[in-house]
C-alpha cells in the first residue's frame, strides 16, 4: 500500500510540475514577448528554430501533464503547443514591432509534435517504464 501511494504521489507531482511548466512558459512568452528587446530577437530563419525548440518543451510538458500514453499523449503535446503558441501569436498582433504569423504557429505545432516524439522515444528507450509510471489512473 505504501508503495502504491508513493507511486501515486510521484505521478501527481510530475503532472503538476509539467502543468506548471506549461503555465509558466505561457506567462514568460506573454511578458517577455511584450518587451522591446523581443522585436527581432531571433532573425529568420533562426526564429523558426527557436519556436520549434521552445514549443517542443511546452509540448512535452503538456504531454506529461495529461498523463496519457500513445496517440492521446501526442495529441496533448500538440494541443498544448498550439494553445500556448496561439495565445502568443494573438498577443503579438497587438504589440508594436511584432506581428502574428501562421508560419510561427506552424513551427509551434511542429515543436509540439517533436516533443511528443521525444517522449515516445524516451519511453521506448526505458522499455515502456517512463510513461507507464506517469499515466493517469
Amino acid at each position: 500500500m505504501a508503495k502504491a501511494l508513493s507511486l501515486e504521489n510521484f505521478q501527481r507531482t510530475i503532472r503538476i510540475l509539467a502543468a506548471l511548466t506549461v503555465a509558466m512558459s505561457a506567462a514568460v512568452l506573454y511578458v517577455g514577448g511584450a518587451q522591446p528587446v523581443a522585436v527581432g530577437l531571433f532573425p529568420a530563419p533562426w526564429d523558426k528554430l527557436a519556436h520549434l525548440l521552445t514549443f517542443a518543451v511546452v509540448g512535452m510538458a503538456a504531454g506529461l501533464a495529461g498523463g496519457m500514453r500513445g496517440w492521446r499523449m501526442a495529441l496533448c503535446c500538440l494541443a498544448g503547443a498550439l494553445l500556448v503558441g496561439g495565445m502568443d501569436e494573438v498577443h503579438q498582433a497587438f504589440l508594436p514591432g511584432r506581428t502574428a504569423s501562421w508560419a510561427d504557429l506552424a513551427a509551434d505545432a511542429a515543436g509540439g509534435l517533436l516533443g511528443a516524439a521525444v517522449l515516445a522515444a524516451a519511453d521506448r528507450l526505458s522499455g515502456g517504464r517512463l510513461l507507464h509510471r506517469l499515466k493517469h489512473h
